[in-house]
């Protein structure tokens, strides 16, 4: 398992820095991996220094912008963007600050609903820029709420949770544009709970959608062979991660764990005017 195209750090929710997942790259053997924080790139630059270090690895910049359906959640993943893009920074910003504002709501619930937390720990636990749900279950699970922190989800901040609140709506095309102008690669990112996909992807493709996650941490191989066949339909380029935040809770794959094919890697590149060649 050579390559991760799916990985989160303390620029969003993982808990890892951006070094720190580099090293633990190196040390399994990775040669290509992409740093993917939700709505944020403050990891990127860190993750290439580290790698600059490294023999035989590879660091795409990467991230993962989170847009809302009305039956739920559907996320774009970017590759080899310009992380330094000040439009794409501004972008992202934008739909963090609106992350801020919910997760403040979703705090001022939980003391309603008589599990009060600290908005200030809440801040201490994200240390990125980027304030996601699972900060908001940590805190939680150190009060004594919830026994884990899927536990949270389930119960309190998940969708139809009594916690839960959404957030400043931002399209899935809206997302594709922002990797495209950022002149990165646009990836539909684990598709095999979206309802009508197969139109989804119609319409992301005329905002210049190149491909779709098919080797993903938590499919086997029967749904990774109909993202495969899906992939083909639409002529779209596969991609795959394990989407890996270093939860140390089981309720994850592994960094590297999953088996990606090379010549989804070489296509990626190529794609972005890139050539792969081989550690």
């Amino acid at each position: 398992m050579r390559f991760d195209l799916h990985l989160h750090t303390t620029g969003s929710d993982g808990r890892l820095t951006p070094s720190e997942m580099v090293t633990l790259a190196a040390e399994r053997g990775l040669e290509v991996l992409s740093i993917t924080d939700h709505d944020s790139v403050s990891g990127v630059s860190g993750a290439l220094a580290a790698a600059a270090g490294v023999k035989k690895l590879t660091v795409v910049p990467g991230v993962e912008i989170n847009t809302d359906l009305a039956t739920g959640e559907l996320h774009v993943l970017g590759y080899f963007i310009n992380y330094e893009d000040e439009e794409l920074v501004a972008s992202l910003a934008k739909i963090r600050e609106s992350r801020v504002g919910r997760a403040q709501k979703m705090v001022a619930r939980l003391d309603e609903l008589g599990m009060p937390v600290d908005w200030q720990r809440v801040l201490d636990l994200a240390r990125g820029e980027s304030i996601c749900r699972p900060h908001i279950a940590q805190a939680m699970l150190e009060k004594g709420y919830i026994s884990d922190e899927k536990e949270a989800f389930d119960k309190y901040i998940g969708r139809d949770g009594p916690a839960y609140v959404g957030r400043e709506k931002v399209g899935p095309v809206d997302a594709v544009r922002i990797v495209k102008k950022a002149g990165g690669i646009a990836v539909l990112a684990h598709p095999a709970d979206i309802a009508d996909v197969d139109n989804i992807i119609v319409e992301l493709k005329t905002a210049g959608l190149d491909g779709i996650e098919a080797y993903y941490g938590q499919y086997n191989s029967r749904t990774i062979s109909r993202i495969v066949g899906l992939a083909k339909r639409h002529d779209l380029l596969t991609t795959g991660g394990s989407d890996y935040h270093h939860f140390c809770d089981g309720r994850e794959a592994e960094l590297g764990s999953v088996d990606i094919p090379e010549s989804s890697i070489v296509k990626l590149f190529a794609a972005a005017g890139r050539v792969y060649t081989p550690a």
